[in-house]
């Protein structure tokens, strides 16, 4: 029997702010005599808000109440309030992100976010999310043993994710966007970004602002700007100080032989679509930048698929893409802690289970070292994890939870919850030898999830009449 859970995507970016409802489908696909498999099977758009400008007061100071109040408006035209979401995503992108304000912000939308919505900006997420609501990540599994990339370039910086097989692969950002350069009415320069400015010192072109704007110099940088971006995917070799200047994170990690490539963002509608008349229609270097893209040949390597999104991407992606679940075999011994939000992940690493755990308990104890908070030496809540041994017997379950216990034993001092998430299928058999060798604590083992050290949890109210929890694995949390 399927049940519906209706998930919300609020995409704050440097040029729009979009707002969409998703309704996933959840059921249980194994037999009636297995252990339950509870999958989303399906997932459907059932509401697309206006794509509306992102109010600003000030260039760096996001207004509050405008953005409030639109997306109040949003959930009203689509008949919905917070207590009827399950799952979702906040997410402040590009230079929003680094507004004055964008903390604060967030605290405000968190009313209308349910109980559990992550609200994050990391550049990581965003680059996976709009690959997955651009369907790149989906064209990926189609396409097995060939690598796609999805550039999501925005108002304000250019995501890039890498898929394969359906799985993200890397991710980078760049601070090239349509509106890295404005131009005013009276076509004269507006806001110029620092980082093209020292871009078209670089090539003997002056972007000052209050100045005339010119079209053929923009061309000129736009195509620059394209070039860069085909290098950092590996496509081309370049100047690395160009490449240095405008990475916001990090690069690609390795270089990866790239079989095809979607773009998405808004300046994708240029690639796809025509050129306005009027390059300057939109006050700022989208079009140009768009049309450089096209007509470069940097990109000449790779196949040019069609995305399913373009624009709404990365929105579409944190409604519908951002929420995963956990296990078939999960252990909640104390269901009242739910939701849990911004939950620091500590990964032991597969040399730390070798040799039937000889070693896990000690890294386990100064590895937990990390997460002391204060004068005081008290530990942040966090959850550990592991992949856990496959099928593993009796025994092997009880030497693992005598293992953790060892290793967690100054934390368990202070903290009465313990969270426990394993890749493997052992969630229910460690999760309550641990109830019994714990009475008194709160104990939470969940299972089917691969996390990495630096990622943060968010664990939803347990769906399915009890028998699993929705997730969101956030590979950075806001203000880290």
């Amino acid at each position: 029997m399927s049940e519906s859970l209706i998930s919300v995507g609020i995409d704050l970016g440097t040029t729009t702010t979009q707002v969409i409802f998703s309704r996933l489908m959840v059921e249980n696909i194994a037999g009636a005599a297995s252990v339950p498999r509870i999958q989303i099977i399906e997932k459907k758009v059932i509401y697309q808000g206006d794509i509306h400008f992102t109010p600003l007061l000030a260039p760096t100071i996001i207004d509050t109440e405008a953005v409030l109040a639109l997306i109040e408006e949003e959930y009203r035209k689509a008949g919905f309030s917070p207590a009827d979401l399950s799952a979702g995503a906040v997410i402040i992108t590009g230079e929003t992100a680094r507004k004055e304000n964008s903390q604060a912000v967030l605290r405000t939308m968190s009313g209308l976010a349910g109980d559990f919505v992550v609200a994050t900006a990391g550049s990581d997420l965003e680059s996976i999310l709009a690959g997955r609501g651009a369907g790149t990540a989906q064209m990926s599994k189609n396409t097995p043993g060939k690598a796609l990339a999805n550039l999501d370039i925005g108002g304000g910086t250019s995501n890039l994710a890498v898929f394969l097989d359906g799985s993200p692969l890397d991710t980078s950002c760049l601070d090239i966007g349509g509106r890295q350069i404005m131009v005013g009415k009276d076509g004269r320069y507006g806001r110029v970004s620092p980082k093209l400015a020292q871009l078209g010192h670089y090539l003997g072109l002056k972007f000052i602002e209050g100045q005339k704007a010119d079209l053929n110099h923009l061309e000129k940088l736009c195509q620059k700007l394209a070039s860069i971006m085909a290098q950092a995917l590996g496509l081309v070799e370049g100047p690395q100080e160009l490449l240095d200047l405008l990475i916001t994170a990090h690069p690609l990690k390795a270089k990866i032989d790239l079989f095809g490539l979607t773009f998405s963002g808004g300046v994708a509608d240029f690639i796809y679509g025509q050129m306005p008349e009027d390059p300057f229609v939109y006050g700022d270097i989208g079009p140009i930048l768009g049309q450089a893209v096209v007509n470069s040949a940097d990109f000449s390597s790779v196949v040019i698929l069609t995305p399913k999104e373009t624009i709404r991407a990365t929105v579409v992606g944190a409604g519908s893409n951002s929420l995963e679940l956990s296990g078939s075999t999960v252990t909640l011994s104390h269901p009242e802690i739910l939701p849990l939000k911004n939950l620091p992940i500590l990964k032991l690493s597969p040399e730390d289970e070798a040799n039937d755990y000889r070693h896990f308990s000690s890294r386990l104890a100064q590895r937990i070292a990390w997460f002391k908070e204060g004068a005081d030496g008290a530990y942040q809540t966090l959850a550990l994890a592991f992949k856990g041994p496959k099928n593993p017997s009796y025994d092997q379950v009880l030497s693992l939870r005598d293992h953790i216990l060892n290793g967690l034993d100054h934390y368990l001092s202070g903290n009465d919850l313990l969270i426990i998430v394993t890749e493997h299928d052992l969630a229910k058999s460690l999760g309550q030898s641990l109830k019994a060798a714990l009475p008194q604590k709160k104990i939470f083992s969940l299972d089917g999830v691969k996390v990495e050290n630096g990622d943060y949890l968010d664990i939803g109210q347990a769906v399915s009449n009890g028998r699993v929890v929705p997730l969101v694995v956030k590979t950075l949390v806001f203000g880290q």
